[in-house]
């Protein structure tokens, strides 16, 4: 009886709920909606990590994740989730009339070709991206559009206290324990997409001396990104100006149109006047690789970019290739992650952005290093700790993000590359002990890909000592067992730290 009146309430409960959904607006539904879906997918996908307090469950190296499972017959009529519902608002100065629903069957038809110009369609009106989306109405939308409507992204909250000149960026420690090669996709903290620091005007002069010098090895495009391109500029600005509005503001003029002021330079962009992947070069310092569905088979394949912080590769060297192709020389990738990541780049929707990091130790800050650079002999032997003092070797981290745009459909990739001198780890608790792990007991295929050999001489005595020392200070407990951090990317009292060191 008592069984049965369990699951009266239980059916009750569940039909309410329904109801009481079904009530809601449509962009109501659509954040429900994302908010349950990326519960599940975040811990369906992500192993509990271990607390830098509480040791974890038996985690061992020798542990492998299930192979990877064969790949669908076809990703052809795959389509990423639609948000046309979302067109009609979303420009505030211009009323748009949209159907909201369309048959797949007619998008499918009419969809771009995979090198075609969306500028110069003949029939716009029945051509469609892969957001079921026609090319009419993306221009019925102008520039500088509202994308957070769109994406369901929201614009970032104004930074009012940050400073340029003090700015430092967050202390990203992307270390994990047990390893294994895996996605580690977290959620993207959308504050933090685009994150300056003290070294902007640095590294933007940086930048365009290796465009200068290397050309189409840093910023390429070939023809059907056209709209990608477009899009992620546009967002790129629109974030800076609400993230950081006492140095980044946009106007409107009727000869000039779209002007982006940047007050950190002292200068002034005419959008109209250069392409879309030299506006980022001239205003953000990052990394931006422009993934474009081909419509012929459903896949990704890298079609633009600018990547000023590439080390062993180049913008020339990967244009044009498949997902899996740039990913071919990562260990693991074909039998554990190829079929992951096409899956994900498939169904990614535009409200889910997420996050990961990579990283590796580094002689100096080498920023690009493509094949044959002279900076390569530091990782070609050990050099005597008299040429190789602690003080040259960095953990270089790329943190990377990626997001699928609303217009077009495409896939941005982007990251930037930050150095943190390793000697800063002995303030870091934890760090040591989880570096030392990694380096000493890390699969041997994943750490030679990291390639941190030419460094460990000098490194490995440094960390056991840090570890010893942190132990008997009593900012590690003698019974941890070392496991990836609650706290990861970062560690335990980090943001009092990092606030510190600016000045807040």
């Amino acid at each position: 009886m008592l069984s049965q009146s369990y699951a009266l309430v239980t059916a009750i409960g569940l039909l309410v709920t329904i109801v009481a959904f079904l009530l809601l607006s449509k962009p109501q539904q659509r954040l429900v909606y994302n908010r349950l879906s990326s519960w599940v997918l975040l811990t369906s996908r992500d192993r509990r990590t271990a607390s830098a307090k509480t040791p974890p469950r038996s985690v061992s190296p020798e542990k492998k994740p299930p192979v990877n499972a064969p790949p669908p017959a076809d990703y052809k009529d795959i389509f990423p989730p639609w948000g046309r519902e979302f067109l009609s608002t979303a420009r505030n100065d211009k009323c748009i009339q949209v159907v909201s629903e369309i048959p797949e069957s007619l998008v499918r038809e009419g969809l771009i070709p995979f090198t075609a110009d969306f500028r110069t369609c003949k029939s716009p009106a029945r051509t469609y991206t892969p957001m079921g989306i026609s090319i009419s109405e993306v221009a019925s939308l102008g520039d500088f559009t509202n994308y957070a409507e769109l994406s369901g992204v929201p614009l970032p909250e104004p930074y009012l206290e940050f400073n340029i000149e003090s700015a430092l960026p967050r202390p990203y420690r992307p270390l994990r324990w047990g390893y294994h090669q895996t996605m580690s996709l977290n959620r993207l903290q959308t504050d933090w997409w685009l994150e300056l620091e003290h070294t902007y005007v640095e590294r933007i002069r940086e930048r365009k001396e290796l465009f200068d010098k290397n050309g189409t090895m840093v910023l390429d495009y070939l023809p059907g990104s056209e709209l990608g391109c477009k899009e992620v500029m546009e967002m790129a600005l629109q974030f800076l100006c609400a993230r950081y509005p006492q140095y980044f503001s946009m106007s409107n003029s009727k000869d000039q149109g779209y002007i982006f002021h940047n007050g950190i330079l002292h200068k002034q962009t005419i959008i109209k006047d250069m392409h879309p992947l030299h506006v980022l070069l001239e205003n953000v310092p990052e990394d931006f690789a422009v993934m474009i569905r081909n419509p012929d088979d459903g896949y990704y394949y890298f079609r633009a970019g600018i990547l000023c912080s590439s080390l062993g590769w180049s913008v020339k060297s990967k244009l044009g290739m498949q997902l899996k192709q740039i990913h071919s020389p990562i260990p693991d990738y074909k039998e554990k992650m190829e079929f992951s990541m096409d899956r994900y780049f498939s169904k990614l929707p535009t409200a889910r952005p997420i996050q990961r990091g990579s990283w590796g130790l580094e002689v100096d800050t080498p920023l690009f290093m493509p094949p044959g650079d002279p900076h390569e002999k530091y990782r070609e032997k050990q050099f005597p700790e008299t040429e190789l003092p602690l003080s040259r070797i960095h953990l270089r981290v790329d943190w990377q993000t990626l997001r699928r745009l609303p217009l077009s459909g495409a896939i941005i990739f982007n990251f930037k590359a930050l150095f943190t001198p390793v000697d800063e780890f002995r303030h870091e608790p934890y760090i040591p002990s989880l570096l030392l792990t990694i380096l000493q007991h890390g699969k041997p295929s994943i750490m030679a890909y990291k390639n941190t050999w030419h460094v460990e001489h000098v490194v490995l005595p440094a960390l056991q000592r840090w570890k010893k020392e942190q132990g008997e200070r009593g900012l590690v407990p003698e019974d941890w067992e070392v496991g990836t951090l609650q706290e990861s990317p970062f560690y335990p009292g980090w943001e009092e730290r990092w606030r510190g060191k600016q000045g807040f």
